[in-house]
Parts: structure tokens; sequence; C-alpha cells
């Protein structure tokens, strides 16, 4: 009663009305006491990350041209894989703090705050019912990147889009019988997951025994909090409270049946960096877990763009080293793995660079 008391004196008689609300407010969190200790837990882990982590910084490697072109004149022996970068549709953060393609500065500074107190409230909304969601924490497609994904997945799913080199791409991307076998795989964050199941929904639906392989070494490289993925690891990712309400894609079911979680290790640590999750990404293409030669790879922009700088060879310029991948958009290209007397290295090779959709 006291503390009560002294928080009625700090309101103000004429504010009274806020102690009943400020109880309330108490009594539900108790109620939902586990998410309660989750997201204090996640908060406290985001703001540890933002002040201790260097996800973002490290030594460049040598010179991937320096390497493979003297490797390469000799003529040994080099492997070689197809990837597929698809970058996640706009998410709930990306809605609330980037302005985007769709919106003027004008339209983005006048609805900045008012987003702002929309998004305060959904997480307070998630926190009351109970819900292991959240907007900012692994934040999740947002209405405008479920639009975004089902118009890649129409273009994907139109065979009439077909000319060229595209027809190749496109098919391996749906999984046509006749085309090269190709792996499915995803960052652990909810919008990149959520970007290739949507995506590829019906390619699943067609092959039942695909899987999406989710691997940690894709997590995006940034210290924000929506890079921190709430999925413990070798756990079932669930759909966002958005996603639970769309109906043209049952998100839930492809993350119970086909989505493969054996691999994920959990959320980044803070003495990992952006680099060494790069690298761990191509040791992981090159092993025995991925035996197909084209590998599909839902993850992020400025992981993308960092893999584009510290792969493509250093005197190759190229939009992908200073620019982002639109959100839906798929990028193409192979890249080479040689073995030298310092370990296995990588390169992408620059002539193979192919815009399939969107672009940069």
């Amino acid at each position: 009663m006291y503390l009560l008391d002294r928080l009625a004196s700090l309101i103000g008689d004429d504010n009274c009305y806020c102690l009943p609300l400020f109880v309330f407010l108490c009594v539900m969190s108790l109620f939902h006491l586990p998410i309660l200790i989750y997201k204090l837990r996640m908060l406290l882990y985001s703001i540890l990350y933002f002040c201790l982590s260097f996800d973002k910084s490290w030594k460049d490697p040598q010179d991937p041209g320096a390497i493979f072109g003297p490797h390469l004149s000799k003529e040994l022996p080099v492997q070689c894989k197809t990837i597929y970068f698809i970058r996640h549709g706009e998410s709930c953060w990306n809605e609330t703090f980037n302005k985007g393609a769709h919106r003027s500065w004008q339209d983005f500074a006048v609805g900045f705050i008012p987003g702002l107190i929309k998004a305060c409230l959904y997480e307070i909304y998630l926190l009351l019912s109970g819900k292991l969601d959240s907007w900012f924490y692994d934040s999740p497609l947002s209405h405008l990147g479920l639009a975004q994904i089902e118009e890649l997945h129409t273009f994907i799913e139109n065979k009439s889009n077909m000319n060229g080199s595209e027809s190749l791409h496109l098919k391996v991307l749906r999984g046509d019988p006749d085309a090269p076998k190709s792996k499915l795989v995803s960052s652990g964050l909810r919008r990149a997951s959520s970007t290739i199941a949507g995506c590829f929904r019906d390619r699943l639906s067609r092959r039942p025994d695909d899987k999406i392989v989710v691997i940690s070494s894709l997590q995006e490289i940034s210290r924000n909090p929506d890079t921190l993925s709430i999925t413990p690891a070798q756990t079932t990712i669930q759909a966002s409270w958005i996603e639970k309400h769309y109906k043209l894609c049952n998100f839930q079911d492809i993350y119970d049946n086909q989505t493969d979680m054996s691999l994920y290790t959990g959320n980044k640590s803070i003495t990992s960096y952006g680099l060494l999750r790069m690298n761990d990404f191509c040791d992981f293409v090159f092993s025995t877990d991925v035996t197909e030669e084209h590998v599909i790879v839902g993850g992020h922009s400025i992981w993308f763009r960092s893999f584009f700088n510290m792969f493509l060879p250093f005197s190759v310029q190229h939009p992908s080293k200073s620019k982002k991948i639109v959100n839906g958009g798929v990028i193409a290209f192979d890249l080479m793995k040689a073995e030298t007397k310092r370990g296995s290295k990588y390169m992408i090779d620059p002539k193979t660079v192919r815009i399939v959709y969107g672009g940069f």
C-alpha cells in the first residue's frame, strides 16, 4: 500500500485515475511472467549487444582476386556453386525507421512519430497478451513486406517469364523436375525465413520432402535489436501475429513441417562478427550438408552487401558493393572455392552476377 500511495502522490491527485491503469498493466504483465522475463532478458541482451558488439567491424581479408588469379592461371582445381540471394520483404522495423522506396522523405518525416507510437503500442499489446512476438526484436514482415514477397512468388511461378539464362534460373527457383537440384536456406530471423516460406510455398507443396534449412551464419550484420533472434536454438520458428492472419500462405504449417532447425545454433553472440559468419556460410555451402549445386538463400541487405564487398575481387566495381538489394529482390552468381596453403578460400565470379528480379 505504501508503494501505491507513493506512486499516487507522484502522479498527483488530479491524475490518480492513472493508478488503476498502472496496476492493471502490472497484473497483466505478471500473469504472463515467463514472457515478461524473456522480454526483459532480450532487452538486457540488446543493450549489451549494442554497446559491446563489433558485428560490423573486422580486418579485410586478402583480396580474393589476388588468390584466385594465379590459382586459375595454373588451372588448379576449383569448385563452383550457383547462389541465389533473396532479400526479405519489408519488415515492421523498416516500416517504422526506414523511408523505403515507396514513400517520400516528407511523408516519412510526417509519419515517423505516429508510426513509432503505433509500434510501441503493438509491443505493449504483444507483451500483455502473452505472445512471444515483437515489433522490434526479430522484426517480422510488415503488410507491405507480405505484398512484396507475393509479387516475387507470382514472378517465380509465372512460366511465361522465360527467356535466355533467366529460364534456367526460374526453373531452379521453382524446383522444376528438369532443373538442377537446389537447396532452400534461410537466416533464422523471421522476416527472412517467412520470405522463403511465402515465395516458395507452391514449390514446397509440390515437393513435400523439400525443407528450408535455417542456419545462424546468415543472421544480419548490425547492432540493432531487429537483428536479434527471438527463436531459441533448434526450436521451431513461430509465425508472427501478422502472418497468422495471412490467407495466402500457412506460414506456421511450413515452419512445423518443412523447416529444418537442426543446424540452427541460436542468436549471434556478442563475440561474433559479420566476416566470421560469412566465412561460415561459405564453408556450409561446400560442406557435405549441401550436395546440391544451386543454393537459394533468404537473408538481409547489409549481410548481402558485405558479402559482395568481401568476396568479389577488390578491383571490381559493382553496384552490389554500395547498394542494397531491394526488398524481395533476387541476385544470382557463382561462388568458387579453392584449396590453398592457408586453407579454403572463396570468390564470387564477377562475370556471373545477374539480376533475376528487382535488382539493387
